[in-house]
């Protein structure tokens, strides 16, 4: 059965094999492509959380994770192939999406 991940999602995701300074390890991820896109394609848009460094938009976005407090890594999104999904770890506030979104758009000049 195919895994068909929802926007805001938690996963985690097995992020290696990295290259250069590409976050690393298996770790939390925000899905942040939409369902029907999800439905549709072997692969799936994620932000890297790390529970490292300190919140600083819009690249990194506080987030809470599990319930511990993490950073989503706004300039390491990317497309992963489902394969590199692991499990279903939470889901994200609404406020929290928001916040990402508007780092997304700063660190993009996406209007």
């Amino acid at each position: 059965m195919e895994v068909i991940p929802e926007r805001g999602e938690i996963w985690w995701v097995a992020l290696d094999p990295a290259l250069g300074s590409e976050i690393r390890k298996t770790r939390p991820c925000v899905v942040m492509s939409v369902k029907v896109l999800n439905e549709r394609r072997r692969t799936v848009i994620v932000v890297p959380l790390s529970s490292s460094p300190k919140a600083s938009p819009p690249i990194l976005i506080p987030i809470s994770c599990d319930g511990r407090p993490a950073v989503a890594v706004s300039d390491q999104i990317r497309a992963v192939a489902k394969e590199r999904l692991r499990s279903r770890l939470g889901v994200v506030t609404m406020d929290e999406m928001a916040a990402l979104e508007d780092g997304l758009r700063q660190i993009m000049q996406l209007g």
